[in-house]
């Protein structure tokens, strides 16, 4: 199983307690010790305040963050948790994916997601449609997006973007494109449009979700004519390891205190616990058929469970 890990971001009060002018160095040097501790990937939050509630607190954008991450680390993938479709017109995110690619050496994740956060969207003074409407935005900026990085002069008219001879020079340098994630578990609609169009999918989920998701995906696959096979199916959340009970309950309290999230959102979490639990769970989501972990570690910035995962990259 590959497996990715967040760099602290600020969206989910990660960078708490740290100055202002130290917190850019902080995320810089956290990419660096997952690069260096092998890790697979590196992702980001493509949100704009933090959660649960919004605050002051700072919360670095996410493009902008690919880009410089880019320039700061020379081997890791670098891949986002996910793009908010609705955020950026497609052509111009698709020109951004592209450039970030040939930046990074063909180094890029794509990831995308039809968007869910309201309060932002109207903080930010974006529309915010009905879900329904919000994934047929999605859909149409999938084909924009096949279309951009594989061809010269693309050619779309939908009922909610189009291009007409949109030039998308550089090229990304991974071919046909930076691997696309749909990112989402609605059954319905967005596992259909990852039997479609995408390469992974990413759930949030335990053990039995994720078994139930691959079945729809399957589902779905085989109406779409689709290989099943071709898919990664992944699972991105949040990691929290003790060396024993102990450790691990002073973590969680640590977490619970500053995040203002109740300690009982933590101990029910697949992959929060001891080495052991943590290890012997993720066996089991291996052996559903998962490929790649995206872990998000609360404490990166403070704690051990970086390394404590690590050593299963190592294995």
């Amino acid at each position: 199983m590959r497996i990715g890990a967040f760099v602290p971001q600020g969206w989910r009060m990660d960078l708490n307690g740290i100055q202002v002018k130290d917190q850019w160095k902080t995320i810089v040097d956290s990419a660096k010790k997952i690069e260096d501790l092998n890790y697979e990937s590196i992702w980001v939050y493509d949100h704009f305040h933090t959660v649960p509630k919004p605050t002051q607190d700072p919360t670095f954008e996410c493009w902008t963050l690919m880009s410089a991450l880019s320039q700061t680390t020379s081997k890791v993938r670098l891949g986002q948790m996910c793009t908010c479709n609705s955020y950026r017109n497609p052509s111009y995110l698709t020109k951004i994916a592209s450039n970030i690619d040939v930046m990074s050496g063909g180094r890029l994740e794509y990831a995308i997601g039809a968007g869910w956060y309201d309060h932002e969207y109207k903080a930010y003074g974006y529309e915010y449609p009905s879900a329904g409407v919000r994934l047929k935005m999605l859909e149409e900026s999938l084909i924009i997006y096949k279309l951009m990085t594989t061809e010269e002069a693309p050619v779309f008219k939908g009922n909610y973007y189009e291009i007409d001879g949109a030039i998308n020079q550089p090229k990304p340098r991974q071919k046909p494109y930076p691997p696309l994630w749909v990112c989402g578990g609605g059954e319905k609609v967005t596992l259909k449009l990852l039997a479609r169009y995408g390469d992974y999918g990413n759930w949030d989920v335990d053990v039995e979700g994720f078994k139930h998701k691959s079945k729809v995906l399957e589902e779905h696959c085989v109406n779409e004519n689709r290989n099943y096979k071709e898919i990664g199916r992944t699972l991105h959340t949040n990691v929290v390891i003790g060396t024993d009970k102990i450790d691990l309950d002073n973590k969680i309290l640590k977490l619970a205190e500053y995040t203002n999230i109740p300690k009982e959102y933590y101990y029910d979490r697949p992959l929060i616990g001891t080495r052991d639990e943590v290890f012997e769970t993720l066996k089991q989501y291996e052996d559903e058929g998962c490929s790649y972990l995206i872990a998000y570690i609360p404490d990166i910035v403070w704690g051990d469970t970086l390394n404590i995962l690590s050593e299963l990259i190592e294995s």
